[in-house]
C-alpha cells in the first residue's frame, strides 16, 4: 500500500486489520483549506493547505470491565498505522475500566460513498467572491475607509469504521468570511462576519456598506457610564453566549448539581419554563444550509461525549421548546446514569422565537423611552459561576446608542457580566432568525442561527478600553 496514494478508507480498514483488541474504532479525517486575507484595501496572501489525521481507540475487556485507549496523530501514511494501533492498545492495556464503556454501535447503514476520495476544496470556491471583494475595495479606497479581514474554506472528510461493522462518511464544508473597516486615522472600527458553506451566499459589497454605515456611526463619540442599559444583542452576539449555554447543558453535571440546569434540592431542571418568549433553542444535523454530520464522531470520553458511541445515529433535538427546558446533552453513558434520553452533541444550533423583524427594523423602534445600546459582538467571554452560568467578557467593534429610533453615536466599550440563561428568561423580544457567524467560537463553531435579542437590563458592569 502506497503511502502516497493510500485512500481515507483504505487507512480505516487497513488499521481495523492490524487491531488486535477486543474492540476498535478508526476515524481518519481529510481535511483541505481554501484562504484569502487582506489588509488596507489589498489582498496580501493566499493558498490551499491539505492534511490527513488518523484517531484510533481500542478497546480492551477485562474481568473488571472494558478499557479504552485513543490515540490520534496527524499526517499519518500507511506504514505508520501498525505503530499507531499498538499505542492505542498499550493505552488501552495500562488505563482502568473506562467509566462510559458500552457496546460498540451497531445497525447503522454504511454511507454511500465510503470507499470514495475525499472532497476537497480549491482556490475555485472564491472564482465570484474574489472579484466582488476587489470591487468592495475600490469603493472603500475612495470613500476614505480601509478594509482588513479574511475568507477561508475548509472541506473535512470524515470516515469512520469500526470493528463492529460500521463504515460511515461525512463532508464537512465550512466557509468563514470576516471583514473589518477602520477609518484612514484608525479612530474607528467596525466588523462583520458571515458564515457560508461555498461562498456563493456572501456579498463583500454588502458587508462593505453594513461597515460604512457603522463607521459613519461613530463618528459622534459619546461616553457612558457602566449601569444596567436596553440593549440589543444582534445574531452574533447571541450565538456566541448560547453556544457557551449549550456546552455547558450537560445532563450529568446538572443532574449531580454543579451547573445552571441543577433544580434546588436535587435534579435537573428540565421541564422548567426559561423563558416567556416562546423561544426554540434546537440542533438539527439536516438542518438547511447547517448541515452537520447525522451521526456521532467523538476523537475523546467526557460528559458530552463518549468515543464508545461513535457512529450512533443523530437526530433533530429541542434543547429548549417554547421556553421550556426539554433536554440537556447526555451519551447513551450518562442517560443511564441520570435516567434521561439519549442527546448527543450536534454541531449546529438554532435559536427562534417566532419573530419576524429584523435587526433594523427593531432598532427603529427603540430609543423612544429612553436611550438604548446596540451591540456588535462580543469577545474575550470567560465563566465566572458555573451554578448560575454567569459569564464575563467586553464589547468590541461599536456600542452604538439608539435615540428616537435613530442610531445617533457610538458609546464607549464595557464589560459584561450576564447569565445566558437569565438573560433568556429576561428577554422582551427576539427578532427574525438568520444564520450568523459567532465572533468568539468560530474557530470551533460556526453553524448558528440565531435572532437578535432585546434585554431591558443588560448589566454593563464597567467601561473597558477594550477595542
Amino acid at each position: 500500500m502506497s503511502s502516497r496514494t493510500t485512500k481515507p478508507y483504505e487507512i480505516v480498514e487497513r488499521a481495523l486489520e492490524l487491531s488486535r483488541a477486543d474492540g476498535c474504532v478508526v476515524i481518519a479525517g481529510e481535511r483541505s483549506t481554501a484562504n484569502l486575507r487582506w489588509a488596507g484595501n489589498a489582498l496580501t496572501t493566499n493558498g490551499v493547505t491539505r492534511g490527513r489525521s488518523v484517531t484510533v481507540v481500542a478497546t480492551v475487556d477485562g474481568a473488571e470491565g472494558t478499557a479504552s485507549g485513543v490515540v490520534s496523530r496527524s499526517a499519518v501514511t500507511a506504514d505508520e498505522l501498525e505503530p499507531l494501533v499498538r499505542a492505542a492498545e498499550a493505552a488501552a492495556r495500562e488505563a482502568g475500566p473506562a467509566e462510559d464503556a458500552q457496546p460498540l454501535v451497531t445497525g447503522v447503514p454504511h454511507s454511500p460513498g465510503f470507499e470514495g476520495a475525499p472532497a476537497e476544496t480549491s482556490p475555485a470556491v472564491f472564482d465570484a467572491f474574489a472579484p466582488a471583494l476587489g470591487e468592495a475595495f475600490a469603493r472603500a479606497r475612495a470613500a476614505g475607509r480601509e478594509l482588513y479581514g479574511f475568507a477561508q474554506h475548509e472541506v473535512l472528510s470524515s470516515y469512520l469504521g469500526t470493528s463492529a461493522g460500521l463504515r460511515l462518511r461525512h463532508d464537512q464544508p465550512t466557509g468563514t468570511l470576516e471583514m473589518n473597516a477602520k477609518s484612514p486615522d484608525r479612530t474607528r472600527s467596525a466588523w462583520a462576519g458571515r458564515a457560508t458553506r461555498d461562498f456563493t451566499d456572501v456579498d463583500p459589497g454588502a458587508l462593505d456598506a453594513e461597515l460604512a454605515e457603522r463607521l459613519g456611526w461613530a463618528e459622534r463619540r459619546i461616553e457612558l457610564s457602566a449601569g444596567r442599559y436596553e440593549t440589543l444583542l444582534p445574531p452574533t452576539a447571541v450565538a456566541d453566549l448560547l453556544i457557551y449555554q449549550q456546552w455547558s447543558a450537560t445532563a450529568r453535571d446538572a443532574a449531580e448539581g454543579r451547573t445552571v440546569f441543577s433544580r434546588t434540592g436535587g435534579g435537573t431542571r428540565l421541564g422548567e419554563k426559561l423563558s416567556q418568549l416562546p423561544l426554540t433553542l434546537r440542533s438539527d444535523p439536516h438542518a438547511p444550509g447547517l448541515e452537520c454530520a447525522p451521526f456521532v464522531l467523538a476523537g475523546s470520553s467526557g460528559d458530552d461525549a463518549s468515543v464508545f458511541d461513535n457512529g450512533l445515529p443523530l437526530a433533530a433535538t429541542d434543547w429548549i421548546r417554547e421556553g421550556v427546558l426539554e433536554h440537556l446533552l447526555t451519551t447513551r453513558h450518562t442517560a443511564g446514569l441520570t435516567g434521561l434520553p439519549v442527546a448527543p452533541f450536534t454541531d449546529n444550533l438554532i435559536l427562534d422565537g417566532g419573530g419576524t423583524r429584523s435587526l433594523a427594523e427593531m432598532v427603529a423602534a427603540s430609543g423612544h423611552d429612553g436611550p438604548v445600546l446596540l451591540l456588535t459582538c462580543l469577545w474575550y467571554i470567560r465563566e465566572v459561576d458555573p451554578a448560575s452560568l454567569l459569564l464575563t467578557g467586553l464589547t468590541r467593534d461599536g456600542v452604538y446608542l439608539v435615540e428616537k429610533g435613530e442610531v445617533v453615536g457610538e458609546v464607549n466599550n464595557f464589560r459584561f457580566n450576564e447569565s445566558p440563561v437569565d438573560l433568556l428568561s429576561r428577554a422582551t423580544e427576539a427578532g427574525r432568525t438568520e444564520r450568523t457567524l459567532p465572533r468568539e467560537w468560530n474557530e470551533y463553531f460556526t453553524r448558528t442561527a440565531m435572532p437578535a435579542l432585546r434585554i431591558p437590563d443588560f448589566n454593563m458592569s464597567s467601561v473597558s478600553q477594550g477595542v
